[in-house]
């Protein structure tokens, strides 16, 4: 489960993926379509590599991937669109998938369709793919797992099946690179000599109807819409835009005489039942399965893994195990990297400097500024690296789809449906992906609520804060403190959601979570590496601009001063930026932490909490407090003296409004966009009250008995 789209690989992408990558304009469009679970974001990420994008389709605001495939034949625009079962969307994301697929008026629509079907479970698969078929695109169908169907004892004759369909079929395994040059050679003659696909028939009593009413469709209509999909639609009832009154009337007419003494007397359903009868036959036709029908050993795991008592435990053992091992791993590496980067590489350009002739506040900006915030920010590369392998390997593996099962009960017990378990996911990764993620739910009110809920999801900028706090203060517990912090963030997405259920949300119905489980797999060396590789170098291209921007500001604040004193020859304490920090300050005395450096921390954060740590080491290098210039020493001076000697519990208090307030300006701009300014607003209150109320609970309770 990758996206913020149904059945994508969790966590797979995030807002850090953005404008990871460029695609030419100019190179054919191929989108690739498909089920969810059926590999598909598999083989749109060993095709692109880390030539990916993410961004909106053009005169939409739902997002999509774009990579560009480096074909025998010239470069390629991979279009990864969400995933559905249906053209028959029930969300703004399948919609998509639908108008890219119907819609010959679309900006950028593809030249050609690989739609990924699932040979281990091909009757799920056959149904969109007769769909599809029926929009006439030229088309490529990847077999995909067929090594999974083969262990399971069933095969898939690809020859036969590419007679029925009218298309190339090329078996595959994405994940082992297996099948990607017949696909390269599929998708090049689809280019090049693009043609049709067969049309899947829907009996005797339905294309009589069909052919009637496609011989008075309008020009106009048939120049914008395929000819038998635009009949089919209009016939059960399906609005498309720019049709005559007339046509329209004449397609209900059709479609009342197909139902006419039928008991259903719904012509979709008549017509989903033809196609049903399409698919029992092509399966028949070319599935053939070995006798063996014993339970498999996945089914006995996936009754322990998604067992309503032992599915949750062992969800919480395994991310326990991984912000440990991850904290663990991480400090060695850390602390060699911010050695490196506090002692030579600041000393080097403090030494150049001076020898060139720069004066002190052009010094200050470099060392204390650009070199002490960047700095503190890539000590943590090794931290996010080790993180995003392990979520990796557990995503590839085909775990966290289990565990999507078993949070998927917790999102019934607020009233929401099961997919937004989806976004609310992603936001771990970002929550800016995680907002435009509940595009995918088609209720307006789950959408809402789900968005109001998604900045309480601590995301992987803020678990460079906890790393850092947690490894000063609570040494080899670090990774169980960091642990709880994302433990919490789940309780409160759960005590919100209860609380906005019950009051802005009363009345709320809803759905099931449909989601087909992955098999499980080897996690391979290829894909993690390429998904780490991507979402770390996004990560540091977005973290590093803002961080840059944000000390640069620092330090223009803190060189001006207040009172007396001169530009960049002033205390940080007595400068625009100090007064501001120390206005704010005596606000969170009751949480134990109303020191200016931590109110100066926060208030960045605001802007994006990537830019905690930078200030952090960036007000402390400027500050006499900080002593000989090492972090942790004045940080712990800090909280003692404002605790009054009750150090952990301010420092508890201090992660848990960094976990609940405002996540950063990027997140309030996504939700501006998907809510509106009215909730947007009552978010950024909610969010504000909450963490501040919890930080005074977490220090007053907790200076009680520590």
């Amino acid at each position: 489960m990758t996206d913020v789209r149904p059945a994508k690989t969790l966590l797979a992408k995030s807002c850090c993926d953005e404008h990871t990558g460029t695609v030419d304009e100019r190179a054919p469009r191929v989108a690739l379509a498909g089920n969810p679970n059926v590999g598909k974001s598999t083989l749109f990420n060993t095709l692109t590599g880390a030539r990916q994008s993410v961004g909106n389709w053009p005169g939409k605001t739902v997002s999509v991937a774009r990579g560009t495939w480096r074909a025998s034949g010239g470069d390629v625009t991979l279009i990864d669109l969400p995933g559905t079962y249906s053209l028959l969307p029930g969300s703004p994301d399948e919609a998509l998938t639908r108008d890219v697929l119907v819609d010959h008026g679309m900006d950028g629509r593809p030249d050609a369709v690989v739609i990924a079907v699932d040979a281990a479970n091909l009757a799920r698969n056959l149904y969109l793919l007769a769909q599809v078929m029926e929009t006439g695109v030229p088309l490529v169908v990847a077999l995909t797992m067929v090594d999974v169907a083969r262990a399971r004892g069933v095969r898939v004759d690809a020859d036969r099946l590419s007679a029925l369909v009218g298309a190339p079929v090329v078996p595959m395994v994405p994940r082992r690179g297996e099948g990607l040059d017949a696909l390269d050679r599929a998708v090049a003659e689809a280019l090049a000599n693009p043609r049709p696909p067969a049309v899947p028939p829907l009996g005797d009593h339905v294309e009589p109807a069909l052919a009637a009413l496609a011989a008075e469709l309008p020009a106009a209509s048939t120049a914008r819409f395929p000819a038998r999909w635009l009949s089919i639609a209009l016939i059960t009832g399906e609005p498309v835009p720019g049709v005559p009154d007339g046509t329209a009337a004449l397609a209900r007419d059709l479609g009342a005489a197909l139902v006419d003494g039928d008991d259903l007397g719904d012509p979709e359903v008549l017509v989903a039942e033809q196609r049903y009868a399409w698919v029992h036959k092509v399966i028949a036709d070319v599935v053939t399965r070995r006798g063996d029908t014993r339970t498999t050993w996945s089914d006995r795991v996936d009754r322990v893994l998604t067992s309503r008592w032992s599915g949750a435990p062992i969800f919480l053992a395994v991310m326990w195990g991984v912000f440990v091992l991850t904290t663990k791993a991480a400090a060695p590496l850390t602390a060699a990297l911010q050695a490196l980067i506090d002692g030579p590489v600041a000393g080097a350009a403090g030494g150049a400097l001076t020898a060139i002739g720069a004066g002190a506040p052009v010094r200050g900006l470099v060392v204390d500024g650009i070199i002490a915030g960047v700095g503190q920010l890539l000590g943590f590369v090794p931290l996010m690296a080790i993180m995003f392998v392990l979520l990796a390997v557990l995503e590839d593996s085909g775990y966290l789809a289990r565990a999507a099962f078993v949070v998927d009960r917790l999102m019934r017990l607020i009233g929401l449906p099961g997919r937004a378990f989806l976004p609310l996911i992603v936001g771990f990764g970002c929550n800016v992906p995680a907002v435009a993620g509940t595009r995918i739910l088609a209720d307006r009110r789950h959408r809402l609520l789900t968005g109001l809920l998604v900045p309480f999801v601590t995301c992987s900028a803020r678990l460079t804060v906890y790393v850092l706090v947690a490894s000063v203060f609570f040494g080899d517990a670090a990774g169980t403190v960091v642990f709880a912090m994302y433990v919490l963030s789940i309780a409160l997405v759960i005590g919100i959601g209860l609380l906005l259920r019950r009051t802005l949300f009363r009345g709320m119905a809803g759905e099931p979570l449909v989601l087909d489980l992955p098999p499980y797999r080897l996690p391979t060396l290829r894909l993690i590496g390429t998904q780490t590789w991507v979402k770390l170098r996004a990560f540091l291209r977005t973290a590093g601009g803002v961080i840059v921007a944000t000390v640069t500001l620092v330090w223009l604040l803190s060189s001006i001063p207040v009172g007396q004193g001169t530009f960049g020859d002033t205390p940080v304490e007595h400068s625009v930026y100090g007064v501001a920090a120390r206005t704010a300050a005596p606000a969170f005395a009751p949480a134990g932490f109303g020191d200016w450096h931590n109110s100066a921390a926060l208030l960045t954060g605001f802007v994006a909490k990537e830019a905690v740590v930078s200030t952090t080491a960036q007000t402390y290098s400027m500050s006499e407090s900080a002593g000989d210039g090492e972090l942790a020493p004045a940080l712990r001076a800090t909280f003692d003296r404002t605790s009054g000697g009750h150090p952990l519990p301010a420092v508890l208090a201090f992660l848990v409004f960094l976990l609940a307030y405002t996540p950063c300006m990027a997140t309030v701009a996504a939700q501006w966009a998907e809510m509106g300014g009215r909730l947007t607003l009552f978010g950024i209150g909610m969010q504000l009250t909450v963490a501040w109320l919890l930080a005074v609970a977490v220090f007053q309770l907790g200076s009680l008995f520590w």
